[in-house]
């Protein structure tokens, strides 16, 4: 079966990713979705550079969605309808893992454009998760997280011993909640790790972000 995805950038879309690929499906097209200007992605805050340096690690082209959260749906909804004609796929890989309405959403889209809504990681423990997607060669660091973690969690690779340090501060390990958000650097779909710079750690209202810039 021919499949896209919705791909965050993060570890959780690409061990969803992986898992999908491991039933002998074929990736075509990976699909984001980006603020109003495509200046950062949704969440992540990753730029149009390092989504596409991601892509072309796996191999694919990567169709750059843009949308505010009003229009968020009705824009997801006609990428997913364009990324079908052209590139010819049957369904759309997620990496949700236990949140209900954000599964029913994803099959809601995802039928809206006749395509078959996969979820790899649905009801995997946490934790298991999350240890599986480290010891499977998923190399990530922290590019967003909430107040709770705040800017000394930036940029931190997720490991075993970051798994006890989130523990210890009360925050689920996987950051299925939002806790936060991860930037894939090397894994073992890519042909090549990623090379980023961390630079500025920004702290706004509601969340804190570090900014990465690919490294030639």
């Amino acid at each position: 079966m021919n499949i896209g995805c919705s791909w965050s950038g993060g570890k959780d879309s690409c061990f969803a990713l992986m898992q999908q690929l491991a039933n002998g499906d074929t990736l075509k097209v990976v699909m984001n979705v980006m603020d109003e200007n495509q200046a950062y992605s949704k969440s992540h805050g990753l730029t149009q550079e390092v989504l596409c340096a991601q892509a072309k690690a796996l191999g694919v082209p990567i169709q750059l969605a843009s949308a505010s959260w009003t229009t968020y749906e009705e824009n997801f909804i006609s990428n997913l309808q364009l990324i079908k004609k052209i590139h010819q796929i049957d369904g759309m890989v997620y990496g949700d893992i236990d949140i209900e309405k954000h599964r029913e959403w994803e099959e809601k889209v995802s039928a809206a454009a006749e395509l078959e809504a996969f979820l790899p990681l649905w009801k995997g423990s946490r934790r298991e998760l999350v240890e599986s997607m480290i010891d499977a060669g998923i190399k990530a660091i922290i590019v967003s997280c909430n107040h709770e973690l705040g800017l000394d969690f930036l940029g931190e690779e997720i490991s075993h011993d970051l798994i006890q340090k989130l523990e210890e501060k009360g925050v689920d390990v996987c950051g299925e909640n939002g806790e936060y958000h991860t930037l894939v650097l090397n894994c073992p779909l890519f042909k090549e790790e990623i090379k980023v710079s961390k630079g500025k750690k920004v702290k706004t209202e509601n969340y804190c972000f570090i900014e990465t810039s690919l490294l030639q």
